[in-house]
């Protein structure tokens, strides 16, 4: 908007004609084009080296360079600083990126992070459907002795007032019964044969 003042002193504001604005953008697009003519390349090459090679990453240096540089057209169209302004922009913009990347963590592509396990119930119920079913293939004392003993926390005297048998017997089962669960469950792939 052109801003005019009329007779009695007051300002007015009267739109900007159109051909008057097409003309500013062609100049702004004509000055851009003229810097990535002239300094494109170098700037590009200079941003890459400050940012370890990363070719992307300064490529949107340099743009954001020469969006910059639109804000400081009149300065820049008519002297001889824009190459030396330029190139701090694009060094000022390249600190800037190293300290926001000090600020926040790396970002990971979505396929190269690691899978968080849920927890869930669902291998908790399995592997008890598992040693169920292995409890079904043992004997009636030895099952009766798991499930007073690890089960229900019987102590071996509890155990073995609860059974009317001695507390020799009650161990004795439970060694005999252990080792016969951990035989069943490894026939079923539930417990290596190390363990």
């Amino acid at each position: 908007m052109r801003r005019t003042t009329d007779t009695v002193g007051a300002s007015t504001e009267h739109p900007t004609p159109l051909a008057q604005l097409a003309g500013e953008s062609a100049d702004r697009e004509a000055f851009i084009r003229g810097l990535y003519e002239q300094h494109g390349a170098d700037l590009l090459r200079y941003a890459a080296r400050l940012l370890g090679g990363d070719w992307h990453q300064a490529e949107d240096v340099v743009q954001e360079a020469a969006a910059r540089a639109l804000n400081h057209l009149d300065f820049l169209r008519n002297t001889d600083a824009a190459r030396p302004w330029l190139f701090t922009v694009v060094r000022n913009l390249v600190i800037d990126h190293h300290r926001a990347r000090q600020i926040r963590p790396a970002e990971v592509p979505a396929a190269e992070r690691p899978e968080t396990p849920t927890p869930d119930q669902i291998d908790r119920m399995l592997t008890s459907q598992v040693v169920r079913n292995a409890l079904r293939e043992l004997s009636a004392q030895h099952e009766e002795v798991i499930r007073l003993m690890h089960y229900s926390r019987y102590s071996v005297a509890d155990a073995a007032k609860h059974l009317g048998v001695p507390p020799g017997t009650v161990k004795s089962r439970s060694y005999y019964a252990t080792r016969a669960l951990k035989t069943a469950l490894m026939t079923r792939g539930v417990l290596d044969a190390t363990v």
